[in-house]
């Protein structure tokens, strides 16, 4: 049984147990005993690479992580940010101390920069020294600010060459990681089948689903041993978002589906996981007393107002299950609606939207921008699909189950067709199997369409439109987003494909040669869709400048392979103006 927590309460127990930020060696207390730890012949390796993130105009946190030779020892450890990569221009330096109280973590909020500067930054321990990584500050003024975008590392699915190509990007501002950062699934757990062959097996002390503190932080170290995860860290600052997986499988404020009653208190799993996730990542407090609440802006020049949300973790009501609406009769149409658009029901909760509300009403960016994790556009799909979709990703793959939706499919998109092309003898039976649509993903807001009006309202009501940004689904998404009862356009959604998650193509069991008619299937029958990839893994980078704004998917062939190439067939790009319009480059003529 479950104690719900007040907000309060949560985020009071959360200080109790864990810091944020080191701290300084004035500040701390480690003792007499450990106070010449080089004299004493302790040795330290930086195994787990630097990282830097969540940039301001004028500071920027440095991260790193120190293993020790001696696990009961306090470490000072000597941080540096410099102008040029030698260090000749020093332009911070402190020292702090860590012990395993912070898992031997580091993280200091490294002050007294310039605006839109570069810089690079080192770690050191006597004569132990880290990588050197580089970051940047946000500009004061932009013309231009380009984003990587990212989600779903899944680290037994798959190699993480999307991070390589990340690293790789030129002119980035910054890589936001939309969550799904780790998983907490076991071996033998979802998408492991191939993990003995990869070499990407946990160690027997992680090998079980995570839950206690030990374990994420496990889980943390030992994604971030990977070379091409380090090396996207080292190159680029990150601003991040947790979903589901650093806690539990479709988590919501007071549970989550992957956690069962043998488990333990979930309160407690959910401190553990919450603090090993401010331990290894470059995540900045938004308050010296708030660990917990991490929806935070970020301002690019006045060019881009950023906005990251929580939709996950620490307010989202429990989501809708079409299975508590089903009848004898079928399922229960008003009941599911009446609660669908309940105005009790919600994502964010009331303190982070109305912050939302202030952001986009005080924003005077050309570009406002919501960063956050599930997909926001409405994803309904004729009623007749939810049954054999639901079955398929529930395991059952049967040959007659897979020929039933494809008929279906089939039979739909041809109707569709026939309506856009206004054909009189259409029936009214005809028009009803595709005029009865329904979300088929309830963990997005599609399962929370009150709150998500809410949002479309504020911008309606302001003149304002923003770009959504959102992971989570695996797959590769650009679609439109309209209120509900006007049809107003608020908005576009950019949605990124996953570092290595499988995607639409692992629980439909698609060929490769007929994932593009189902690609083309989506398209015409989800009316907000624009394009998707369901099939590939990649990720997303969007460039904004004055007058307009340019989404890039890229794709690579492989995950499950060391080689690898950009899949250059499948890349796709979408421009649009600053009124949101799609903007058709023509092509020039001799």
């Amino acid at each position: 049984m479950n104690i719900r927590l007040t907000r309060r309460e949560l985020i009071q127990k959360s200080l109790a147990g864990f810091g944020a930020l080191s701290l300084p060696v004035a500040l701390t207390a480690c003792g007499d005993d450990n106070e010449n730890t080089v004299e004493n012949a302790l040795k330290v390796q930086f195994l787990h690479g630097v990282a830097s993130g969540d940039p301001l105009h004028d500071r920027i946190i440095l991260w790193t992580r120190v293993t020790p030779s001696d696990m009961a020892a306090c470490i000072e450890v000597v941080w540096e940010i410099a102008s040029d990569e030698a260090f000749k221009q020093l332009v911070n330096t402190g020292k702090v101390q860590t012990s395993a109280a912070q898992d031997f973590t580091v993280k200091v909020d490294a002050d007294r920069l310039q605006a839109g500067t570069k810089y690079y930054y080192r770690f050191r321990f006597g004569n132990t020294v880290s990588a050197i990584g580089q970051t940047k500050t946000l500009p004061q003024r932009s013309d231009q600010v380009k984003f990587a975008v990212c989600s779903c590392s899944n680290y037994p699915a798959g190699y993480f060459h999307v991070y390589k190509e990340m690293a790789q990007e030129n002119n980035l501002d910054v890589i936001i990681h939309l969550g799904d950062y780790i998983y907490e699934y076991g071996q033998g757990g979802y998408a492991t089948d191939d993990a003995k062959q990869l070499g990407r097996t946990f160690a027997a002390d992680n090998d079980k689903e995570i839950i206690k503190l030990d374990d994420y932080r496990k889980r943390y170290a030992l994604y971030r041993t990977d070379a091409d995860l380090q090396t996207a860290h080292q190159r680029h600052p990150f601003i991040v978002i947790w979903d589901d997986h650093e806690l539990s499988n479709d988590t919501w404020e007071a549970g989550a589906d992957n956690h069962q009653e043998g488990e333990g208190s979930f309160i407690e799993r959910k401190i553990a996981a919450l603090q090993a996730y401010f331990e290894w990542m470059p995540i900045r407090p938004v308050a010296e007393n708030d660990h917990l609440n991490i929806y935070r802006q970020f301002d690019f020049g006045g060019l881009v107002n950023l906005m990251m949300l929580d939709t996950r973790i620490l307010a989202r009501h429990k989501q809708l299950d079409y299975a508590n609406y089903m009848t004898a009769e079928g399922i229960d149409a008003a009941k599911f609606q009446a609660d669908l658009f309940s105005d009790q029901r919600t994502l964010m909760g009331g303190v982070q939207r109305e912050w939302l509300q202030k952001q986009l009403g005080q924003s005077k960016a050309t570009w406002n921008v919501l960063a956050q994790q599930v997909l926001m556009a409405k994803m309904l799909i004729p009623q007749e699909l939810l049954l054999p979709l639901a079955k398929i990703t529930n395991g059952d793959q049967q040959p007659e189950t897979l020929a039933q939706m494809k008929q279906k499919i089939t039979e739909l998109v041809t109707l569709k067709l026939r309506l856009k092309a206004n054909d009189p003898t259409l029936t009214a039976v005809d028009k009803a199997r595709l005029y009865a649509v329904a979300p088929y993903n309830l963990d997005a807001w599609d399962g929370y369409a009150y709150e998500r009006e809410v949002v479309y309202g504020t911008l309606q009501q302001l003149g304002k439109k923003a770009v959504v940004l959102a992971g989570d689904t695996h797959n590769a998404w650009a679609a439109t987003l309209h209120t509900h009862e006007t049809n107003h356009e608020v908005g576009l959604e950019f949605a990124t494909s996953s570092v290595s998650s499988p995607g639409i193509e692992y629980y439909l069991n698609v060929p490769a040669d007929e994932m593009a008619a189902l690609e083309y299937a989506f398209q015409e029958l989800i009316d907000e869709l624009d394009y998707c990839n369901l099939n590939q893994r990649g990720y997303l980078t969007v460039t904004f400048d004055r007058a307009q704004v340019v989404a890039d998917w890229k794709f690579i062939d492989t995950v499950k392979a060391r080689e690898y190439k950009l899949d250059d067939t499948r890349g796709h790009q979408q421009k649009y103006g600053v009124d949101l319009k799609p903007i058709i480059d023509v092509a020039k003529t001799a």
